[in-house]
């Protein structure tokens, strides 16, 4: 078992979470995992990117090479358009609709869905929305998560309790909500 996973976004979207918890989930499933991260930007806003490479067998690098990934998880539609090169040809692609319009000349919305338009296998749904309709606004990041947990390699229980981990220090009322985030994403995901 092998999964190489590019995580996409800008500053403040909550990639470095998403990296997170996937990485507790693969530690708890016995799993050997490396990472690696790209801040643009410290402060909201910057190209946040993060490798994540997970195996059943060591894993020598934390780099993954040109079309070798086999899951792009973007919470901005345009990040993960920059990194199909390294996507596999029969990869997915996960990804938020919404547009985090950080440069002047952010291309039309239009265009860039043209573009998954070509990609045999993608989700896109809007995290947002499905966040504020579950009461949970801050958690689009875990909806995004819940989305992509099918094509991970990684149970989904193991996810759940790498979420707990990772979120327990901020309270059971935290946690419960981003468990909601979570399952409604992988609704999404099996539609």
């Amino acid at each position: 078992m092998k999964t190489d996973i590019i995580l996409a976004g800008v500053g403040g979207q909550g990639i470095l979470s998403i990296a997170a918890v996937i990485g507790e989930a693969a530690l708890e499933a016995g799993l050997f995992m490396k990472q690696s991260e790209v801040h643009g930007m410290s402060q909201r806003g910057g190209d946040v990117q993060s490798n994540l490479r997970i195996s059943d067998k060591p894993v020598a690098s934390d780099l993954i090479p040109l079309g070798s990934a086999d899951i792009i998880i973007s919470l901005e539609p345009m990040e993960a358009l920059r990194y199909l090169q390294y996507l596999k040809k029969d990869g997915w692609v996960v990804t938020n609709s919404t547009p985090f319009e950080n440069i002047p000349n952010y291309p039309a919305t239009e265009k860039i869905m043209a573009e998954y338009d070509s990609l045999p296998n993608k989700v896109i749904l809007n995290v947002e929305q499905i966040a504020k309709e579950l009461g949970a606004p801050r958690s689009g990041n875990v909806v995004l998560l819940g989305a992509a947990s099918p094509y991970l390699g990684i149970g989904f229980s193991e996810l759940e309790n790498g979420l707990r981990q990772i979120f327990g220090r901020k309270g059971e009322e935290v946690v419960e909500m981003n468990l909601k985030a979570l399952r409604a994403g992988k609704e999404v995901a099996e539609k």
